[in-house]
């Protein structure tokens, strides 16, 4: 609620404005609200001992000004004295608007700019990194040369988890009749072990009725 005075450069105005704040601190009740502001930026000095309640409320307003806005209340005086020019913004147009008076000042493009620069730094920081991938190739060797190497195959690509791709495989001599696989897959890092599919997977049951042991040939990150 906007509240004004008559001519408070007179003594009818800071008289009707004693009379006003007789059983209260401040304009508008217990606080210090844009009222309190316009009506200060109106009183040139701080009135005399004529007005006791008017005098105590400058310097109420006057502390609080001092204390938590220092050079931003446009066209007030802080403790008696005018705020120092280089600090001051432009007073805006007076009336009754509450709008008339910004205690906390426009937000500058600068800061604008800045504030949005931050806000996109913080999104970009909380968002989740993809997790990165490697290529594997393995040697999966068999018991002995009597092992069903098409049923061994089936039992290692049979293993399927989240992270887990299989690719292209071929069967490899090793000596004396034995031959073992040899096929690539490509994990995603995060989901996926080699050391524990092959611990947990590749070499217990049911798949070690096929599978002797496991080796990493080949590991290089995509």
């Amino acid at each position: 609620m906007a509240v004004t005075f008559s001519d408070l450069h007179a003594e009818s105005g800071l008289k009707s404005l004693d009379g006003f704040l007789s059983g209260k601190p401040y304009i508008s009740g217990d606080q210090l609200t844009k009222d309190d502001i316009k009506v200060y930026a109106a009183v040139l000095a701080k009135p005399g001992g004529a007005f006791p309640n008017a005098s105590k409320w400058y310097d109420a307003v006057s502390s609080q000004l001092a204390a938590s806005f220092p050079g931003q209340a446009v066209g007030v005086r802080v403790c008696g004295k005018a705020a120092p020019a280089e600090e001051a913004k432009k007073a805006a147009p007076a009336g009754d608007d509450d709008d008339d008076i910004d205690l906390f000042g426009d937000e500058t493009e600068e800061e604008k700019k800045a504030a949005e620069e931050r806000e996109a730094s913080k999104k970009a920081s909380s968002k989740k990194k993809e997790s990165g991938k490697s290529s594997v190739l393995l040697d999966v060797k068999p018991w002995d040369d009597e092992t069903d190497m098409k049923k061994l195959e089936e039992a290692v690509r049979s293993i399927e988890m989240p992270g887990l791709f299989w690719g292209a495989s071929k069967l490899v001599a090793v000596g004396y009749g034995i031959k073992k696989l040899q096929i690539m897959l490509t994990i995603v890092d995060d989901l996926v072990s080699v050391d524990d599919l092959i611990e947990e997977h590749l070499t217990v049951e049911p798949r070690n009725e096929y599978v002797q042991s496991c080796d990493i040939v080949a590991f290089n990150k995509i």
